[in-house]
């Protein structure tokens, strides 16, 4: 029993953001007042909510509640469908690109330019609940790098580091 607590603290350890510090209930942005920010629509807006922002905008958790309607559970895979990991890193690049955004006069188009260290540790099914974490690690004018994790029942299902950059105001359509 001790080595399954041990394992526990230490899981709770390498987490980039004290969760148990956090109301996971709490919803800071909408989906759509994230959509006020983010450049991201259709199915490819990924975030549902952002739950916490630091004060210094810095650090963020963020909330994606896996669907079993969603556009690829029918293909990845049938029978036995799993929240594709690229799709896990895309939704930490949209907290992080919030993130980024957030501290703008006006949105910009972000995009993200690099995965670095990505690993995937468990899977994602429909009907979990993946908190995502995002803190920087650089801030400027128009590039940030943050790291990111996905976060399910108290577990890291994939972390990684990500680098983004602003190519001008977004426009919308």
């Amino acid at each position: 029993m001790s080595s399954l607590i041990d394992s526990k603290t230490a899981e709770q350890d390498r987490l980039l953001i004290d969760l148990g510090a956090i109301d996971l209930s709490a919803c800071h942005r909408s989906r759509e007042q994230i959509a006020e920010i983010n450049p991201h629509r259709g199915q490819m807006a990924l975030l549902d909510s952002v739950v916490w922002l630091s004060e210094d905008r810095t650090q963020a958790v963020g909330c994606k509640h896996v669907k079993d309607d969603e556009f690829w559970v029918a293909g990845h895979f049938p029978g036995q469908p799993m929240f594709p990991g690229v799709l896990q890193v895309e939704t930490g690049a949209q907290l992080a690109c919030y993130q980024f955004n957030i501290r703008k006069d006006r949105p910009t188009l972000a995009v993200f330019l690099r995965i670095e260290n990505a690993a995937f540790r468990s899977q994602v099914v429909p009907g979990d609940m993946l908190y995502i974490l995002s803190k920087d690690v650089k801030f400027q004018r128009r590039r940030f790098v943050c790291d990111i994790q996905g976060v399910v029942d108290g577990r890291i299902v994939f972390d990684g580091r990500i680098t983004g950059m602003a190519l001008g105001e977004r426009q919308e359509t």
